[in-house]
């Protein structure tokens, strides 16, 4: 295909702003985590409530700024499909505050270590969701009747969360922990003695250490929830920077959400069942996109579709609060 002097001038141009796009958005993610690690959380410790809510009320104020941002850059439509993807996101990883606490209880973590290992946890998630949404888009782009089976995996995933929250997962299960207890040489001391070290030398020979496992397992369990999220929000939009930008955002703040809810998320009880809502909702519109109209379209608007999501969950938490009213006045 040959393209004219002046479409030629236009096609670059917008490769060149996506590509600068794609740049400055990684660059702000890289500032913004070394900021975390280097300058903010030096040091173990355990986060205050107070901290920790307000470090939620920062990540979601940086959100919602590059949200005005996005829609400022790149237009309402583009502006919408980010809010909508980071609510879903942002409301899928309360999920992942029931399995980290679960996990961290299993290997006995104290709460002064349990920062640094979300830290390195949400790096590794970061990596996973790029390679997910990737390649999510080249299957898109090539095979399009992906999209209904993406749907379909959506409607699975929400079944599969209504007979199983986080609080019932099994990490002495875990294949991944399994294989390196029997692949990777352990050391023998336990998280007291190692601090907060992945490594360390015995009797001559690298180890890896308890919190190493403890890491590897979390990573294992982000595969599932990426398996999730990520074609949740292309049930959104198939633009790849907005699927990534808005699971990325809702990952940095993940670290906070946890240290604020893991203590009280017994509290939800009804989570779960609006959370498995949403996956049902956004995959059945995604197969019914395909099958009922044109390509790119949708059969919902997407501000319709965040008014419904929005309801979802918050007649889940309204019914969550009420049980634990009743059952503390009983």
């Amino acid at each position: 295909m040959t393209y004219s002097a002046p479409a030629a001038r236009n096609r670059n141009h917008v490769l060149e702003d996506v590509a600068w796009r794609w740049v400055g958005f990684g660059l702000l993610v890289a500032v913004l985590l070394a900021l975390d690690l280097l300058v903010f959380h030096r040091h173990d410790r355990v986060p205050s409530l107070r901290e920790s809510a307000g470090w939620t009320v920062f990540w979601c104020g940086l959100a919602a700024a590059f949200n005005a941002l996005v829609w400022w850059r790149l237009g309402r439509e583009a502006g919408t499909d980010f809010l909508t993807g980071y609510v879903i996101e942002w409301s899928l990883s309360m999920d992942n505050v029931f399995v980290f606490a679960v996990i961290f209880r299993f290997f006995q973590v104290p709460p002064r270590f349990q920062y640094r290992v979300l830290f390195w946890g949400i790096l590794g998630a970061i990596v996973l969701r790029l390679v997910f949404v990737l390649a999510g888009t080249q299957l898109i782009h090539r095979f399009d009747w992906v999209l209904p089976l993406f749907g379909l995996l959506l409607v699975y995933a929400a079944i599969r969360l209504v007979w199983q929250s986080g609080s019932e997962v099994h990490p002495e299960k875990s294949l991944v922990l399994r294989a390196a207890r029997r692949l990777l040489p352990v050391s023998q001391g336990n998280h007291a003695q190692h601090g907060h070290a992945f490594f360390v030398r015995e009797a001559g020979q690298l180890s890896i250490t308890p919190l190493f496992l403890v890491l590897l397992v979390m990573e294992s369990t982000d595969v599932l929830f990426a398996v999730d999220s990520v074609p949740a929000v292309f049930g959104i939009t198939l633009d790849p920077f907005i699927v990534f930008s808005s699971n990325i955002f809702a990952v940095l703040g993940l670290r906070a959400l946890y240290f604020l809810l893991a203590g009280v998320m017994r509290i939800f009880v009804y989570l779960h069942y609006g959370l498995a809502a949403v996956l049902a909702f956004v995959g059945a519109n995604m197969i019914a996109d395909f099958f009922l109209t044109s390509s790119g379209t949708h059969l919902i608007a997407t501000w319709a579709k965040l008014l419904v999501i929005a309801a979802l969950l918050g007649l889940a938490i309204a019914a969550s609060m009420m049980a634990n009213r009743e059952e503390t006045r009983d």
